[in-house]
């Protein structure tokens, strides 16, 4: 029988304090059992994705520490319950069965890997339960799966605003596209070359490299033999980039990049030290973006002590979303709170403002923001969203 470990959650310091990771209910120490809103949550425990995991698990804390201290779910405290995906889409698919087998959970939080949320549709079309996940592959949302709701800009946007800095501000138009082979990469980087043909750029390489290399070496020298003046990437894994970059200029490349998300993400800029300074980045979370922004980012670093980023951003937003859809249904019924989801128009978030359409997306645009030595600037944001 599997053991679930119990953690009653207290205060912003008691969260600080505690840095769990492992697979939890975290509940307020106030709430008693059958007295919760319970929704679950798919996360990285184990595996190379586990440092987006405790990012990702501390930003839905914080969220629903304010949601509980706001009176709560239809006057009860939000419950999380989370279980380890150990960063594969196996495990993603047991954890999500793990906690879809518990019906009194209402609503789930899936993972940031595109790759994982597809391993996981056919039970989360099975489950009938809203799931809001983070990414970013648009055929997620095309799948017809009623049940999805993406809480990050899809790619479509991302290659846009990729392709619309490189060729207009920086004024480059022979591309390197340089991407991982997975769902999300390979949806990225065809998302790219049919956003910089239109922008009447040519793409003088697309490189795809396998997820967990050790050696980049082969991509880099593709790449200076390409003659490309700009790199365009798709990176799904921190650890991945981080080791690109290095070779990329212990190479001698100095070509101007713009990335996506994963370029400014904080295990990365660890990773890669001055190997990213005066990169670029489409970034769904940007902290001086917006009000909503800055305030989650002051949260995050007074709970947490370091810089937030959008494996943290995107799952704040999702729990504070979630809890806002559940009390406007006024029940926990999943098609209620499914209608709920899809009526939220303006609502400011730390990754932007949420206008969910019909596919079940809530953000049409990015922000560009640049390496500043090792410092994240927001240059500008860009929306698509039409109402």
């Amino acid at each position: 029988m599997r053991t679930t470990r119990r953690v009653f959650l207290k205060s912003a310091a008691t969260v600080a304090a505690t840095g769990l990771v492992a697979p939890s209910i975290i509940r307020p120490a106030s709430a008693q059992a059958g007295g919760t809103i319970r929704i679950g949550m798919v996360l990285p425990v184990t595996g190379p994705g586990a440092d987006a995991g405790r990012f990702a698990l501390n930003g839905a804390k914080i969220a629903l520490e304010a949601v509980n201290k706001a009176g709560g779910v239809l006057g009860k405290p939000m419950e999380l319950v989370t279980e380890d995906d150990q960063t594969t889409n196996p495990g993603a698919v047991l954890a999500f069965s793990k906690l879809a087998s518990q019906p009194d959970l209402v609503a789930f939080l899936g993972s940031i890997r595109s790759t994982q949320n597809h391993a996981m549709a056919p039970d989360i079309l099975k489950t009938a339960k809203p799931v809001a996940f983070g990414g970013t592959d648009p055929v997620l949302t095309q799948l017809g799966n009623p049940w999805l709701f993406r809480f990050r800009p899809n790619d479509s946007f991302s290659a846009r605003v990729i392709a619309e800095y490189g060729v207009s501000t920086l004024a480059k138009k022979k591309w390197a596209i340089i991407h991982s082979t997975d769902a999300f990469g390979t949806s990225g980087a065809k998302a790219l070359t049919e956003a910089l043909g239109k922008a009447g750029a040519t793409v003088a390489l697309d490189q795809g490299y396998t997820n967990q290399s050790q050696d980049f070496t082969p991509v880099v020298l593709a790449i200076r033999q390409s003659g490309a003046d700009v790199i365009g990437s798709y990176f799904t894994f921190e650890n991945d980039l981080g080791i690109f970059a290095r070779q990329l200029r212990q190479l001698g490349v100095q070509a101007p990049w713009v990335g996506s998300a994963s370029i400014v993400n904080v295990t990365a800029l660890k990773l890669a030290g001055p190997s990213l300074y005066n990169t670029y980045g489409v970034a769904d979370y940007a902290e001086e973006s917006s009000d909503a922004a800055r305030n989650f980012g002051k949260a995050y670093r007074a709970v947490m002590k370091l810089a937030p980023d959008n494996q943290s951003s995107w799952t704040f937003d999702a729990v504070t979303v979630l809890a806002k859809a559940i009390n406007a249904a006024g029940k926990t019924d999943p098609k209620a709170i499914r209608e709920a989801l899809l009526a939220i128009r303006g609502h400011e978030g730390a990754e932007g403002t949420y206008n969910f359409d019909q596919n079940g997306d809530g953000l049409h645009g990015y922000n560009v923001v640049r390496n500043d030595k090792g410092n994240i600037v927001f240059d500008k944001r860009i929306d698509f969203y039409k109402a």
